[in-house]
C-alpha cells in the first residue's frame, strides 16, 4: 500500500504508522528502514514507528503489568492449555490509537468531536476478505484498498512488490511468537544464530514462573512453551513432522483437532491488530497508513 501511494496508484497518504513491540527480527527493521529511505521519504509520507515497551523485557521482568502473550500451557494434570492473547491490544492497538489521537489534535483524555476521524488502511487482500473489519472506536474508520481499489489478491501483492525489487519483504511479528509453525521456526534457526539463541533462552525464562498469565499480575499455572509441542524450543520438533506424528502428540495433550498445515506454517491470521484473532474485537494493521 505504501508503494502504491507513492508511486500515485492509489492516493498519496498523509502518514504511515509502524507498531513496533520492540522484538521484531532484524530483517523487519532492515526492511522498514529501506521503505522509509526509497520510498517513504522521496514521496513525503512520514512514517512514525509508535511502542508500548519491549515486549520481550516486560514478559521476563516479574514487578511489570505484562499484557499476555498467547503461551502453549502444559497443565500440573498433563493437559494442554493456552494464555488468553493480549499482546495486540497492548503493544500494536492501543500505540496506533495514542498516536491517530495525537494527528488529529486530541490526545488522551481530550474527548474526540463528533465526526472527526482518521481513513486507516488496511493490507488485507481478496483472498483474505473474511479479516476485512472496521475499527472499534469512531475516530478510525478502516479502509482496504487492495481489495475495494485494485481486487488484489496475495499473488498480486508478491508479483507487485518483486517488480519493485521488494520480493524478500519478511513477516512482521514478534520474534518468539507462540503463533509460529515449524517453517518460521526454522527459518529462525538456520539463518540467524543469534536470533535463535535469543528466542530459546525466552523460552527456557518463561518456565521460571516470570511471565504472567494476564495484565492483572496472575501467575501462570503449569508450565508455559513458545512451541506447540509443549516441550523446550531447544528440544521441539520443528522439522517435519508427519500428520500422523501429530495428531499422535495431539492426541497425547488432550487435542483432538490438530491442524498439520497450521503446525508447519504457523497462525495465518498473524498478529495484526485488525484482523487478530482471540482477544479483543479486532482492528487492523502492523502498518497502518492514515489520510
Amino acid at each position: 500500500m505504501l508503494a502504491l501511494s507513492a508511486e500515485g496508484t492509489l492516493p498519496k497518504v498523509d502518514y504511515a504508522i509502524f507498531a513496533d513491540t520492540g522484538w521484531e527480527p532484524k530483517a523487519v527493521y532492515d526492511h522498514l528502514d529501506r521503505l522509509e529511505q526509497e520510498i517513504a521519504r522521496p514521496a513525503g509520507i512520514p512514517i512514525f514507528r509508535v511502542s508500548s515497551g519491549n515486549i520481550r523485557s516486560d514478559a521476563l521482568d516479574p514487578d511489570h503489568r505484562f499484557a499476555s502473550m498467547p503461551l502453549h500451557i502444559l497443565n500440573k494434570d498433563g493437559r494442554a492449555g493456552m494464555t488468553r492473547r493480549q499482546c495486540t491490544g497492548e503493544y500494536k492497538i492501543k500505540p496506533i490509537k495514542k498516536k491517530v489521537r495525537e494527528l488529529l489534535g486530541y490526545p488522551y483524555p481530550t474527548r474526540i468531536p463528533k465526526g472527526v476521524f482518521v481513513e486507516q488502511w488496511v493490507g488485507i487482500s481478496t483472498d483474505e476478505f473474511h479479516r476485512a473489519k472496521d475499527a472499534d472506536v469512531k475516530y478510525m474508520r478502516n479502509r482496504h484498498p487492495l481489495i475495494t481499489d485494485m481486487n488484489w489478491s496475495r499473488s498480486d501483492c508478491i508479483r507487485y512488490l518483486t517488480s519493485r525489487g521488494l520480493a524478500d519483504t519478511p513477516k512482521s511479528s514478534c520474534l518468539g511468537c507462540p503463533f509460529h509453525g515449524n517453517a518460521q521456526w526454522r527459518h529462525i534457526r538456520d539463518t540467524s544464530p543469534e536470533e535463535w539463541q535469543d528466542v530459546v533462552e525466552f523460552d527456557a525464562a518463561i518456565r521460571q514462573g516470570n511471565a504472567r498469565a494476564n495484565a492483572s499480575g496472575n501467575q501462570l499455572l503449569g508450565q508455559a512453551f513458545l512451541h506447540r509441542s509443549r516441550v523446550p524450543l531447544s528440544d521441539a520438533p520443528i522439522d517435519h513432522v508427519t500428520a500422523a506424528e501429530w495428531a499422535a502428540r495431539q492426541h497425547q495433550l488432550g487435542d483432538e483437532t490438530p491442524d498439520t498445515d497450521e503446525a508447519e506454517h504457523g497462525v495465518a491470521d498473524g498478529c495484526s491488530p485488525w484482523a487478530c484473532r482471540g482477544e479483543v474485537e479486532p482492528v487492523q494493521g502492523d502498518f497502518g497508513l492514515a489520510s
